[in-house]
């Protein structure tokens, strides 16, 4: 296995991406492969040419060698398939989560505010502890994770002496450079607070804590509580607030990415873990409202993961799964596959937004089909 900083003379960054390149559609190539629909020899040819693996600080679990490190452990579903290749990335990722805490610890230390690449999903650290939840769940990289995410969540100082979430970023969503000149604290599973909310409330799930780690928890959903708003519509969140308040919490697309399905799931997972009824009973009937508001269905325009029909079809099973009434979700699923079937296919043959994504959601979805593969674990829905 070989890695090299990103720089000339690597392989193309989207060839080792699991969001748009190679990495993603061999996510789908592996599914099929466990399915009998595939060929492990076709899976093998396809890693195989993926080349020098960036381990640079871009490197994070769509890119790179964590991403890698999450196929192969895809591919090897409990076997000793690439046992000697995860060996040796599992003490590279390590490594890689060591240098990273340092430089999120220190950029707390100074009192500066916090980016999505250093702690969301698709670049930050949050995404490196799906991966460490199933690959090294015990090991110290993985409490380290959890720590920094506890220390996240505590409130920092704004620029003229007011309280802000610790996890306010100086910048502005990707969405729009102008929205936020004051920085923002982002509410979405893909680039904020939800995605590390999931984790921690996924850990504790599985029996791992840290100090603070309830506390964490509940401080990030007191948060989501205060923005909440709820009408005849439903319940819904902005995507962000600013130093002029929160964006407006109009019905959106109902997206993993951003939307009401995202936050009702990492909801559900945190109040499983602490035992709150209410407010499981609450995040599903958040999703089940979205889900019953055919216009706001129609603001989905694409079949992909992250804010696709793909995407909702694979949070609905998941919920399904802890519901307290599951068939009032698997009831929805056919008219979902039908939204689906009519929505413009991808663009591109990715994972996360591309056709890679949607196939895979659409078969995990068909009737009769059994959620046996966590694939999904790097969207946190599991």
């Amino acid at each position: 296995m070989t890695i090299a900083p990103l720089g000339a003379g690597t392989a193309p960054t989207t060839r080792q991406s699991l969001a748009h390149g190679s990495l993603g559609t061999a996510v789908l190539h592996i599914e099929r492969a466990r399915r009998g629909s595939g060929q492990w020899p076709a899976v093998h040819r396809q890693l195989s040419a993926i080349g020098p693996l960036i381990n640079g600080d871009q490197a994070n679990l769509y890119l790179g060698a964590p991403a890698m490190t999450y196929v192969l452990h895809l591919a090897a579903a409990g076997t000793d398939r690439y046992a000697g290749a995860l060996h040796a990335l599992d003490g590279i990722v390590a490594a890689h989560v060591r240098r990273r805490l340092d430089a999120a610890h220190a950029r707390i230390d100074a009192g500066r505010f916090a980016a999505f690449a250093e702690y969301d999903v698709f670049r930050g650290l949050t995404g490196i502890g799906a991966l460490l939840l199933r690959r090294r769940p015990e090991g110290a990289e993985m409490k380290g994770i959890l720590e920094y995410l506890v220390r996240l969540t505590e409130p920092v100082t704004g620029l003229v002496g007011e309280p802000l979430p610790g996890w306010w970023v100086g910048h502005a969503p990707a969405s729009d450079q102008t929205a936020t000149p004051g920085g923002h604290a982002n509410v979405g599973m893909a680039h904020g607070i939800t995605g590390p909310l999931a984790l921690l409330a996924l850990t504790k799930r599985h029996g791992i804590t840290v100090d603070g780690h309830d506390t964490a928890i509940r401080r990030i959903c007191r948060w989501l509580d205060q923005i909440r708003e709820s009408d005849h519509r439903g319940t819904r969140w902005p995507r962000w607030i600013s130093t002029h308040g929160p964006a407006p919490a109009i019905p959106a697309a109902p997206s993993w990415c951003y939307g009401t399905p995202g936050l009702a799931r990492a909801q559900q997972h945190a109040a499983i873990a602490l035992g709150d009824e209410d407010r499981k009973r609450m995040a599903e009937q958040a999703l089940l409202s979205c889900l019953s508001d055919s216009q706001h269905l129609d603001r989905i325009a694409d079949r992909g993961l992250c804010h696709g029909f793909g995407g909702l079809l694979r949070t609905v099973q998941r919920v399904a799964e802890d519901a307290g009434n599951p068939q009032a979700f698997t009831d929805r699923l056919d008219l979902l596959r039908q939204r689906f079937l009519m929505a413009d296919p991808p663009e591109g043959a990715g994972f996360l937004m591309g056709s890679a994504g949607a196939e895979l959601a659409f078969q995990g979805a068909e009737d009769g089909a059994e959620l046996v593969s966590d694939w999904d674990a790097c969207l946190l829905l599991t």
